[in-house]
């Protein structure tokens, strides 16, 4: 796969299935590389597939702590690092970077997981002190992906949450969370779980070029109608909305998760932070040449004359007056089909928390 923002046919081919195109450099690199042919035919050769290969990943905690003022939730528990969903939009690909790796292929292709979290998280919600609030778990990289059906740290870190009345929000796109409806229905019936579902689109195609490992639109509207009818109280997270490509969908969106269940929604526009810049105008080009110079236009005027814009406050709405009629569509959606702003809707409860569940499940051993 050849290093630097330029790829060839046969890289793209070996890409198939994939949502990034390239393996751009990442931004700690002191070195930038580019793809040359080297008058072998390198740059046509034949590659083979790519592969997603998992390495262990040591951690000393479970939980990560923010004080984002952008963020409904102070905590998280993130078990896997990299995503083979591939969602070409996904924010969290830039951190990939802090592992000496590409935030391109690398992001959906090498993958961290994390062994011991179960353990660490027992040992933290177990802490004298120790005070108990929502954590979000799939903040950063889906906790449904392929992977987890082989590993299931997602399914063991809700065993523990589970066993200590500990509240969680579940954030995925992906159908598998329904593996899990034993325990979240388990979970709802103490008010200790929300599952917030990510539907971007319901075209089909556009969700296979965008979200190639993903499960499809429709199949994410069944797991809500599942886990809605199992009494799991559930959300629609229309996330990313991207100007000129998706964006005209919102309203159906809700509609359609409303049909299904939901309850609550919550939307936010498309960021671009670090070589997600880079990889997502790959993408557009090879996808929607015709459209791709209007997309990008329509996200500078979100984001002040550029492509992102990290303050607190514009990160996940972005400002002017394309992003500010996105917004009121939203409230005015929302507000016609009942659906709660993810905000507003009533908290989980923290006063069934145990935080002696370890003690007592080691008597009984």
């Amino acid at each position: 796969m050849p290093d630097g923002g330029g790829f060839s046919p046969s890289a793209k081919a070996a890409a198939k299935g994939r949502g990034a195109l390239s393996n751009p450099d990442n931004r700690f690199e002191v070195e930038a590389r580019e793809a040359f042919d080297d008058g072998w035919g390198s740059l046509t050769e034949d590659m083979p597939a790519l592969r997603t290969t998992l390495t262990r990943e040591a951690s000393r905690k479970a939980m990560t702590f923010n004080d984002s003022p952008d963020l409904f939730f102070d905590r998280s528990l993130n078990p896997y690092r990299g995503c083979e969903h591939g969602c070409v939009y996904c924010f969290a690909r830039p951190s990939h970077a802090y592992l000496g790796l590409s935030p391109g292929l690398d992001f959906e292709t090498k993958l961290l997981f994390k062994p011991d979290m179960p353990q660490l998280l027992e040992k933290e919600v177990s802490r004298p002190g120790y005070v108990p609030r929502t954590v979000t778990l799939g903040a950063n990289t889906d906790p449904y992906q392929p992977v987890e059906r082989k590993l299931t740290l997602t399914r063991q870190l809700l065993e523990v949450l589970e066993r200590f009345g500990h509240p969680v929000g579940i954030v995925t796109k992906s159908a598998g969370v329904l593996r899990d409806l034993d325990i979240l229905s388990r979970m709802a019936k103490r008010n200790l779980v929300r599952v917030y579902l990510s539907i971007t689109t319901l075209d089909a195609r556009l969700a296979r070029a965008m979200e190639p490992r993903a499960a499809s639109p429709v199949r994410r509207l069944h797991a809500l109608r599942a886990l809605s009818g199992a009494g799991v109280p559930t959300a629609v997270l229309a996330a990313p909305m991207i100007p000129g490509l998706n964006d005209a969908e919102l309203e159906r969106i809700l509609q359609a998760a409303r049909d299904a269940g939901a309850r609550s929604a919550g939307y936010v526009l498309l960021r671009l932070p670090h070589e997600l810049r880079q990889i997502f105008d790959e993408w557009l080009a090879e996808h929607y040449p015709d459209r791709a110079a209007r997309v990008l236009a329509l996200v500078r005027q979100t984001r002040g004359g550029t492509l992102y814009d990290s303050r607190w406050g514009q990160r996940q709405t972005g400002a002017g007056p394309y992003a500010d009629l996105l917004r009121q569509r939203f409230h005015v959606a929302a507000s016609r089909l009942g659906l709660l702003p993810r905000e507003a809707h009533a908290p989980l409860d923290c006063g069934a928390f145990n935080g002696r569940a370890m003690e007592r499940q080691g008597v009984l051993l």
